[in-house]
């Protein structure tokens, strides 16, 4: 499989997913300001909307969309236990979970990385946005858990933990949200996100 990935962007979830699931992949790092890739290659041929994540199975189709490369890769290896099986309630409660993550919070930080600069009015009105969309995450985890869907993790932590992360990027806090900084904290630390994190230039390498 190939992985055309932008650093630091909602295709690192995908990413940290490979690397959980311990399977051999290829990166390609696109730049989507010029749709190119960093192998020489016209990205609007593999992702016409331009935009990453794209997926190249190994049956050479394409996927896109966070949401659904996320579940067809937890598919590939069930046993992982990424995601839970089709057919199932608790497959319904994790395609509730990211699509949450993917219309509500994901789209709550776009206003900080369109480009156009924001006066103190718009900021304030996009970070009380992220702190909505934030507050359910605080909810969901109020009874203890570890991670979103309970105490497994799953694809959608994976996603929410590189979206909630930007916000130490564009300066919005999470200090009314302990439980979710520490979730945040708890998935730095897995070995298939910090792998992804340096593979992606975001951290270096201990020595």
């Amino acid at each position: 499989m190939k992985l055309y990935y932008k650093p630091g962007a909602c295709s690192m979830a995908s990413h940290i997913v490979l690397n959980e699931l311990g399977v051999s992949f290829e990166l390609d790092k696109t730049d989507t300001d010029t749709n190119t890739t960093e192998a020489g290659g016209d990205f609007l041929k593999i992702s016409p909307n331009g935009y990453v994540p794209a997926l190249v199975t190994n049956d050479g189709d394409i996927i896109t969309e966070s949401p659904a490369v996320l579940q067809f890769l937890a598919d590939q290896s069930p046993d992982a236990g990424l995601a839970p099986p089709n057919g199932t309630f608790a497959r319904t409660r994790l395609q509730e979970t990211l699509n949450f993550l993917s219309s509500e919070l994901h789209t709550s930080f776009g206003p900080f990385f369109s480009g156009v600069e924001m006066d103190d009015a718009r900021r304030k009105k996009t970070d009380a946005g992220v702190q909505r969309r934030a507050t359910h995450i605080e909810r969901t985890l109020a009874d203890g858990r570890d991670f979103l869907m309970g105490d497994t993790f799953t694809v959608a932590d994976a996603y929410a933990f590189v979206v909630l992360n930007w916000a130490s990027f564009v300066g919005v806090s999470l200090d009314a949200h302990p439980k979710t900084q520490a979730y945040v904290e708890r998935i730095s630390a897995r070995p298939s996100a910090i792998k992804a994190m340096i593979a992606e230039g975001l951290m270096e390498q201990a020595a």
